[in-house]
This record gives structure tokens, sequence and C-alpha cells, in this order.
């Protein structure tokens, strides 16, 4: 299947039925755009001890624990599939829980931010609130590392130079994901993200996630806010119970992959 959230693109296997075993070269070629069908992240759904088991593969063949926007389109293809309005799916990250928000908004439940050196995870002890790094970014876990800058106009930064720069700055044994943002309003956020094996995004639930949790920690907005994405608007809390994520998604086609595009990987 191809999804996507705010722009933000998948291709999205439901393997519970019949398993395909995804080499990194596969997955390089259907992700690439002229070569394959071409996503940000690919998702694979498996049977698990919840309502299902996803995990998440980068443009570049890597994996993920986390993907918040993908987990929202895949919450809300199972829902119409079983007419269920609450779903718990596991994943590298842990349990995330999944809810029918109304209105064709579906919510998701991404669990409670990584704020220790150590979890995001960091090279060496530090302060995660304003890291060593010129524009003293904030870090955070949200089952992949972020790294999140506030500027003055986060438009006007070149971001395809920026991300480049510090997605594999060393500080991130990891890599990280990189977000540029300033504050438009009252608990109201403009955002832009470069995605960690992928590049520039449309749109990312984990990075809108960290990015909340970032501006909330600074004291620059309250817990729960809006966020303005190339693709569009997501809404996120920060509850107790960890950042939920609620947003619209859209289901683009259903397809089948030949076995000569199959054979051109193997």
């Amino acid at each position: 299947m191809k999804m996507h959230g705010l722009g933000n693109d998948f291709v999205v296997m439901d393997a519970r039925a019949q398993k395909m075993p995804l080499s990194q070269r596969l997955v390089q070629t259907i992700a690439h755009r002229q070569m394959g069908l071409g996503f940000d992240q690919l998702a694979v759904i498996e049977t698990g001890a919840g309502d299902a088991h996803l995990t998440f593969y980068n443009a570049d063949g890597s994996t993920s624990a986390a993907c918040g926007n993908a987990t929202r389109c895949i919450a809300r293809y199972l829902m119409q599939q079983t007419g269920a309005t609450d779903l718990r799916l596991t994943t590298d990250r842990g349990d995330l829980y999944a809810t029918d928000s109304g209105n064709g908004l579906t919510s998701v439940n991404m669990g409670q931010p990584q704020l220790d050196w150590n979890e995001v995870p960091l090279a060496r002890e530090m302060d995660t609130l304003s890291l060593p790094i010129e524009g003293a970014p904030v870090a955070t876990g949200m089952g992949n590392p972020h790294c999140t800058f506030f500027v003055k106009d986060a438009e006007a930064v070149d971001l395809a130079a920026f991300g480049a720069a510090h997605e594999h700055h060393p500080l991130y044994p990891q890599r990280t994901n990189v977000q540029v943002a300033h504050i438009v309003g009252p608990d109201h956020i403009r955002m832009r993200v470069w995605e960690r094996g992928v590049g520039i995004t449309l749109a990312s639930g984990s990075s809108s996630c960290a990015t909340a949790v970032a501006a909330a920690r600074r004291g620059l907005t309250g817990r729960s806010v809006q966020i303005d994405l190339d693709g569009g608007r997501l809404s996120v809390d920060w509850r107790d119970d960890g950042v939920w994520m609620t947003g619209p998604t859209m289901h683009v086609a259903d397809g089948v992959f030949t076995a000569e595009f199959l054979d051109s990987c193997a």
C-alpha cells in the first residue's frame, strides 16, 4: 500500500499472512522514486502481542524503532479493517496506543520522551536541553534520536545543507533527525525536518513530538501545541501517559510487486 500523513509518505507491506524477506538492496530500490515506488519510510505489519507489530525502514535501508505518521496511517487502516476504535501496536520503541479521534483524524501515543543523554542516545554525558553545538539545540529521544534547533525563521534555513551537516554529528552515534523551528504564537510552532537516512520530508511525526517536547522544556510553549509542517498541521499533546500526536492520514493505493522487479533486487 502507498500511504501518507501530511505528505510524509510510506510504502506499507501487510506481512501478517505472507512473510517477505527484505534485503537492504530491496528496501533501497523500493524507496527509489524513479526505479521503485518511492517513500520516506517503509513499514511492515506483522502479527504481534498486540493488534499488530510494526517494523520501520528508512529510505537508505536502515531501520528505525519509531515512525509516528506511519503508525497513524497503519492504525487507520487496521481500524477500518476491524471496526476497532482503539489499538495497541507493538514496535521496537515499545507499545504504542492509537485511537480514532473523529473527523478523519487518528491519534497515537508515541510514549514518554527520552530526556537523558544515554537514552537519546548521545556520545557522552551532557545537558540534553542545550547541546554544545552552535545554536544550542535540544536533544530528545522518541525511539529515534532528534536534534531540535530553535531559530528566528525556519523557512529561511537552507535545510538541505543544514540537515546533512548535522545528521552525522559526532555527538550522535546513531545519527540524528534534525529539526529547525520557530515560535509563531502561543502554543503554535512552525517546523521543518531533515530525517536521518532520508533527507528533507514534508512532515515527520516523531520529529513533531520531539520539537513539542523541546519547546515545552525550554519554556517556549505549553505542553499542547499545533505544529505547522511543510505538508500540513499536526497537534501534539505531551500528557502524563506520553506524547500524543493527532492528524489526518491518506491511503493512496494498493499494489503488487512484480516478479521481474523482485528478481532485479535479488
